[in-house]
């Protein structure tokens, strides 16, 4: 087991990306935004009349990297990784363009026996005033990594509410939307090339988890925040399932309260075309 379980508390050094409106233009269009409902052309266009573009929240995840910090956990197979977890923080509306300065820090290293579970934390700041744009957690299973007799991890509490939820939205993939999504940064081949996917005993290429991250973010902005991006605070969910590129992606939502800071909370889960869980044991914040 080459990882290094007292790599806990490792940072990565400062990092700097910049973003342009073609670049918020795109992230929107490779999550399946366009222009009906007629709100999303604030997402999908720059001079459409009367409406001033905005950014989807979820582009945090394209956002800053946030992974620098893994070079110090030490080495491992990348094709045994797989994305766990997502959650991101808004501090405030991103803006059309700009640029940020991220650092990331490893906060948990657990194991699993079969594999470990690798957590980390990133903050971007917006270097034009030096404030905190937004925060981002994502854990990562690394299979073959586990063993070590380390601690297991917390185990999320989280139960799907008795009753129909309180909002569903449902959203077509097309079976281009890997090709479109990998141009925002993703480029690995799993998501584009037949005969990798085959290697990994896909049919055909499989969707990025962050694009099915993305339609379900579009779906809270529609369900919790009439399509008001300055709205969302924050939102976590698990990878459960992988999702084909034209699958239907259901987004059912239960309102459960209020939470910290005034803000409003949910908790939702994403469905396949199938009715399979893709993405689980979410949850949200929003005002």
């Amino acid at each position: 087991m080459p990882i290094n379980p007292d790599a806990v508390g490792a940072k990565s050094e400062p990092t700097r990306q910049s973003w342009t409106s073609k670049d918020a233009l795109l992230y929107a269009v490779g999550v399946g935004a366009g222009q009906e409902p007629l709100e999303e052309l604030q997402y999908t266009t720059e001079n459409s009349t009367d409406i001033d573009q905005r950014v989807l929240p979820t582009m945090a995840v394209v956002l800053g990297g946030g992974g620098g910090a893994f070079a110090q956990i030490g080495s491992f197979n990348p094709a045994m990784l797989v994305h766990g977890e997502q959650q991101i923080s808004l501090h405030r509306e991103i803006p059309v363009e700009g640029e940020i300065e991220t650092v990331s820090e490893i906060t948990g290293i657990y194991d699993k026996g079969k594999g470990a579970v690798v957590v980390s934390e990133a903050t971007s700041t917006l270097v034009s005033d030096g404030e905190p744009l937004f925060s981002k957690t994502m854990s990562a299973f690394i299979r073959g990594e586990g063993g070590w007799g380390g601690d297991s991890g917390p185990a999320l509490e989280w139960e799907r509410p008795d009753g129909d939820p309180d909002e569903v939205v449902t959203y077509t993939t097309r079976p281009e939307q890997a090709l479109i999504y990998r141009l925002s940064g993703d480029r690995n081949p799993l998501h584009a090339d037949p005969q990798f996917a085959a290697m990994g005993g896909f049919d055909r290429p499989i969707l990025h988890g962050l694009c099915t991250y993305g339609f379900t973010g579009r779906g809270l902005l529609r369900a919790l925040c009439d399509g008001d991006s300055a709205r969302l605070r924050s939102m976590y969910g698990r990878f459960s399932s992988p999702v084909l590129p034209g699958e239907d992606l259901t987004v059912k939502v239960w309102r459960t309260g209020d939470g910290p800071d005034g803000a409003s909370t949910a908790v939702f889960q994403t469905e396949g075309s199938d009715g399979r869980v893709v993405l689980d044991k979410g949850t949200c914040s929003y005002t």
